[in-house]
């Protein structure tokens, strides 16, 4: 679509509004929240998360998910996570003004998601690894996986056939707005994530949160597959355990 066709300053009226905006991050974790979820973590009431919620879902930034008798929102694709991520690659930084700002901060710049598939640190180090490691090549409209990259992902569980089936890019990258450097997205990307997580490599921080956090059994694999080894955030705090 021509940029002079497209509402941008209708997007932009939607996603400019600070609850609105804080619900949108919330979303990029990748799961689906319910209005509740949404309202507190944009600091507002109900009724009024709801009223957010109905303009976002007329906006076509976020789709309604039935299960029984409730309600859950998430992103309304790929895409709406893709413009949300390079929008924070403009954006200011917000300002820390506590300690546990500034834990939670370093923790979001060692793992999170961006939506359905890994960044960070952790996301940007293994997109180098499996790029170092001839697991990924240039080609069709990002990566293709070679031979030696199949036979890795195989042998973590990924669903490479369900990845290149998808209705939507295989592997490409994604420019990582705290490292500036990519990370890998795609259905490929996104398989890679959900592996790791269901692996137990990863758990996340909270459900309406993007954090993640690399368990010890994460650390070790992470460490023999990709050769990754990363800090822990809560390495300074004293007392705290290694769990």
């Amino acid at each position: 679509m021509d940029s002079k066709q497209a509402d941008l300053a209708g997007v932009a009226r939607l996603i400019g509004e600070p609850a609105r905006a804080a619900m949108l991050d919330a979303l990029l974790s990748g799961r689906a929240l319910a209005a509740g979820e949404l309202g507190r973590v944009g600091g507002v009431s109900p009724a009024t998360a709801s009223e957010h919620l109905a303009r976002l879902r007329d906006g076509g930034l976020v789709e309604v998910v039935a299960a029984g008798r409730h309600r859950y929102y998430r992103l309304a694709g790929p895409e709406v996570a893709h413009a949300l991520e390079a929008l924070a690659l403009v954006s200011p930084r917000r300002p820390v003004r506590s300690l546990r700002q500034s834990r939670v901060a370093a923790a979001l710049a060692i793992a999170r998601t961006c939506y359905d598939h890994l960044a960070g640190q952790l996301g940007v180090a293994l997109h180098d690894a499996l790029v170092d490691r001839d697991a990924l090549a240039a080609g069709g409209d990002g990566y293709r996986l070679t031979e030696a990259g199949a036979q890795l992902m195989a042998g973590l569980g990924v669903d490479v056939a369900a990845a290149a089936a998808a209705r939507r890019a295989f592997a490409r990258p994604c420019l990582d707005f705290t490292e500036r450097r990519p990370h890998l997205a795609g259905a490929l990307g996104a398989a890679l994530c959900a592996r790791l997580l269901a692996d137990g490599w990863l758990v996340r921080v909270a459900a309406d949160q993007r954090g993640l956090r690399i368990t010890p059994r994460g650390r070790r694999a992470l460490a023999t597959y990709f050769g990754v080894r990363l800090p822990d955030p809560r390495a300074s705090t004293a007392g705290a355990p290694d769990g």
